[in-house]
């Protein structure tokens, strides 16, 4: 596998060589001081081009990259299910190379950089040719802290979690596991997640990021939290699952209650009475029941 120095020496030789690139700047995991270094993380490279059209019409000179393993051209999808794209003002190149390494590669004219340039805190100069580049601080990754959450979006948390619950539980009942697995993965977890982040925000000062998709909850979770957490994923057997939801629930229902009581939030106690005692007369319900209750 490539080093990143050799990487680096690659991309920046390549777009010191060729005159249409006037410039090279590098956002994404490799210029955030705080994520620590690994063989996977990708090259978030952005050539500030003259023009698009003559890389797009001979991609031969992608090889001067190496082997590719699979290439994906995002913006050529997107226009190929009706997602207009204006490929003169920009196009992107995903490139997965045989040694392991990836390179995602944006083309962007100088005027589509000028627009978008200092909106990402997490930016890295590397070339300019011509000193377009806007002078910017030193990357940070402050935009991605955790966010504290407003009253509002407390009891909207709160009140989707326990909401939701019951679909997932007459979804048991009826033995539709795809909308059982979904109600619990993009609902119930999407609430509980966003508690998760909360509280880590509350423990942290607010001073950092729970990582896309929340990669870094076993990072700021103590261990008995990220054992709960783990047990929350559960097989296609609804028994198992049904484990999982009630440690879903023991979790959401500690948590929360933290995050209420730093914020002097409500936490809504008789919601989680009643939706638990609804989750465990649906859990021993029988197939033919007439009735809930």
């Amino acid at each position: 596998m490539r080093s990143e120095k050799e990487m680096f020496d690659l991309i920046l030789g390549f777009a010191k060589k060729d005159e249409r690139i006037r410039a090279v700047y590098m956002n994404g995991s490799r210029t955030n001081p705080n994520v620590q270094k690994d063989i996977f993380q990708d090259y978030d490279i952005v050539y500030v081009v003259t023009g698009t059209a003559s890389f797009l019409a001979d991609e031969e000179w992608i090889n001067v990259f190496g082997d590719l393993l699979m290439i994906q051209e995002p913006d050529k999808l997107d226009q190929g299910v009706g997602i207009p794209k204006n490929f003169d003002r920009s196009y992107t190149y995903l490139m997965l190379f045989t040694d392991g390494n990836r390179i995602d590669l944006h083309l962007e004219t100088k005027e589509s950089m000028l627009a978008g340039y200092e909106t990402d805190k997490l930016t890295l100069p590397l070339l300019d040719k011509d000193d377009i580049l806007p002078i910017i601080p030193p990357p940070t990754d402050i935009d991605y802290h955790v966010k504290k959450p407003s009253e509002g979006d407390f009891n909207s948390c709160t009140n989707n979690f326990w909401w939701c619950l019951q679909n997932v539980a007459k979804g048991i009942w009826r033995d539709e596991l795809p909308y059982v697995k979904w109600m619990y993965e993009y609902t119930t977890r999407d609430s509980l997640d966003k508690m998760v982040s909360w509280w880590i925000g509350v423990e942290t000062d607010f001073q950092v990021s729970a990582g896309k998709l929340g990669k870094y909850f076993k990072v700021y979770l103590p261990e008995d939290y990220w054992n709960m957490y783990k047990a929350t994923y559960s097989s296609a057997y609804y028994e198992q699952m049904w484990d999982s939801i009630f440690i879903t629930c023991e979790l959401f229902r500690m948590l929360s209650q933290e995050v209420a009581k730093h914020f002097g939030f409500t936490y809504p106690t008789q919601d989680d009475q009643n939706m638990m005692k609804y989750l465990r007369q649906v859990r021993e319900l029988s197939k033919g029941a007439r009735e809930i209750f």
